[in-house]
């Protein structure tokens, strides 16, 4: 089974920055694109960043220029750089990927737990 665990949430002065990692760990064939979204209270899931495995990004409108999405293939981990955080980005942030488990399975999307980021004086 895979499993994807995110770190580096916690509480941040607006302004400053925070850097978010989610590692994928288990048995898999591969793992293709990789993803963070965020889900604050009362509000629905959104995407923030996608990552390919051919390293070609996508951002939300509300992010670009202050969020940069990276990943490390060797070590099956995605992260996300966040800049010049603003209060509302306070929000549950979750990692996903597209995953193969084996070379003859299907894809299939699995997600993290999800890390806390709080954006606040």
């Amino acid at each position: 089974q895979v499993q994807l665990v995110e770190s580096g949430g916690g509480l941040v002065q607006p302004g400053g920055s925070l850097r978010l990692s989610c590692a994928a760990s288990g048995s898999f064939f591969a793992i293709g694109a990789m993803g963070w979204y965020r889900q604050a209270p009362g509000k629905q899931r959104e995407l923030v960043a996608t990552i390919t495995s051919g390293v070609s990004t996508d951002y939300a409108d509300s992010v670009k220029g202050r969020f940069t999405i990276s990943r490390d293939n060797a070590k099956n981990t995605v992260y996300l750089q966040m800049n010049s955080l603003k209060p509302e980005d306070t929000a549950d942030y979750y990692c996903n990927a597209d995953v193969r488990v084996y070379w003859w399975s299907r894809w299939s999307v699995s997600w993290g737990q999800g890390t806390q980021v709080t954006v606040s004086t």
